[in-house]
């Protein structure tokens, strides 16, 4: 009995048996060709294309229909909102995503589908809006407005669902294998190059709309119809890509872990408190570099969204309404961002050379955001500039004044100002800092967006009242 009794005791202090077994190959998961890699990285060009002509080309066309120049840039505001919210959502049900085909592939298929309906909104945002009763020859288009702003919204929405699901792929394909993800990354940098490119090379040429006659008509005039006929082509370069990369790249299924999804509350509470622990102990150098960061982007902002109009109002001297002068200007723009981009995809891959040369990391980025300053400023010089010589070239034609275009050196000054800001445009998007920065900027431009938000509301309040 006295046995008996301790063999009772040493089996309750036994351990737990073990949770059900579940047999997982100790063999890494087969290599993927490097050409799979490639046609998921090209998708890219797709969005890039895409994402360089809604730069260069769409501020201009909403003031086309009628919104007020110092309220066109709230229209922007849904890129950052759309990108904290949708991109976390879109990573989150992709991680853990069962269909069959794929974890990644269905999201890159919607936000492919969704590209193509947003880009028929805004292109054929006039004809609509008139057809619905907006007045042909009418200051401003309401109806026109909102299915343009719709789709602008459902845009970058799109543009969020493609572009997180695409990395993760591409990672997937890698197998952990770091040298394949390094490659990936710089396929994926190499295509969204070559999307901004041809997207602000479309964007230049003033005649495009000549390959699709059908696209003006009587509401739509050239400007418009050779915005729809960029966008066109952008549905079909995305469509071609996305369709073949995601029928000959197949994806594994995704069978979950249950003992990992029984962790997962406690995984998120570490997370968190590792992130609050890293933020509260972050030193003043860092909160420097951060709020250096913070203040860069401001700064980049207001350019990338302007500059096409910036050429267009203030180098050429063009008006909005219509103005042949300022449609010259702003298709001038794009062709200044296709030189902006090739400046910033060269310099980008001598960026370690370079960071040598000057001494180290920090002070190449502290010399180029000096730069930007400078190249920021100089858009004053050249506006006053342009301004200037603007009086002088009036000439009397049927009894009315017409305004001539600029000189070459008042375009040539503008041209450069684009190229060299590719110089620290290269820097703000490849420079390579603790993963835990891109957590605090978020936070800054959070609470950026919601003091924006704030004030537009008291805006919009005082004006209805």
């Amino acid at each position: 009995m006295e046995g008996g009794g301790n063999l009772s005791m040493s089996n309750n202090k036994l351990p737990p048996p073990p949770p059900p077994f579940y047999f997982q190959s100790s063999l890494p998961p087969p290599q993927r060709p490097i050409w799979q890699i490639v046609m998921v990285a090209a998708i890219a060009a797709g969005v890039q294309f895409g994402w360089a002509l809604q730069l260069s080309l769409l501020t201009p066309y909403v003031q086309l229909l009628g919104i007020p120049h110092k309220w066109s840039a709230y229209i922007w505001l849904c890129g950052p909102i759309s990108g904290m919210i949708v991109q976390p959502v879109v990573g989150y049900y992709s991680d853990r995503c069962t269909s069959r085909f794929g974890r990644r592939r269905p999201f890159i298929a919607g936000g492919a589908t969704l590209v193509a309906i947003a880009v028929f909104l805004i292109g054929y945002a006039v004809d609509i809006g008139v057809d619905t009763g907006d007045k042909l020859y009418a200051t401003t288009k309401p109806r026109a407005i909102v299915i343009y702003v719709l789709g602008f919204w459902i845009l970058d929405v799109a543009n969020n669902m493609l572009q997180g699901p695409c990395r993760a792929l591409l990672a997937d394909l890698s197998s952990s294998d770091s040298t394949r993800v390094r490659t990936g990354n710089s396929l994926y940098a190499f295509f969204m190059a070559v999307g901004n490119v041809f997207g602000y090379a479309a964007g230049s040429y003033t005649r495009l709309y000549k390959l699709l006659p059908f696209t003006k008509t009587h509401a739509c005039d050239v400007y418009c119809a050779n915005l729809k006929t960029c966008f066109f082509i952008s549905i079909v370069l995305l469509l071609t890509i996305t369709v073949l990369a995601l029928a000959t790249v197949e994806e594994d299924i995704y069978c979950p872990d249950l003992n990992a999804e029984e962790r997962g509350g406690d995984d998120r509470k570490v997370f968190g408190k590792e992130m609050f622990n890293a933020i509260t102990s972050l030193s003043r150098p860092m909160w420097i570099l951060l709020l250096v960061t913070c203040f860069n982007w401001i700064a980049w902002f207001p350019f990338l969204i302007f500059d096409t109009d910036w050429m267009g109002r203030e180098v050429y001297g063009g008006e909005t309404k219509g103005n042949e002068l300022y449609t010259s200007g702003v298709h001038a723009g794009a062709l200044g961002l296709l030189l902006n981009s090739v400046v910033a995809g060269v310099v980008s891959l001598g960026i370690e050379p370079l960071a040598r040369v000057c001494g180290g990391v920090k002070q190449l980025w502290g010399g180029v955001n000096l730069l930007l300053c400078v190249c920021l400023g100089m858009t004053v010089v050249i506006s006053k500039i342009a301004e200037g010589s603007r009086h002088s070239f009036l000439t009397v034609d049927g009894g009315a004044a017409t305004t001539l275009p600029p000189s070459s050196g008042v375009k040539g000054g503008a041209l450069t100002v684009f190229a060299v800001l590719g110089i620290p445009l290269s820097m703000s998007v490849s420079s390579n800092y603790y993963s835990i920065i891109i957590v605090i900027v978020i936070v800054i431009v959070i609470i950026i967006i919601i003091i924006i938000i704030i004030i537009c509301f008291f805006f919009v309040f005082n004006a209805i009242n």
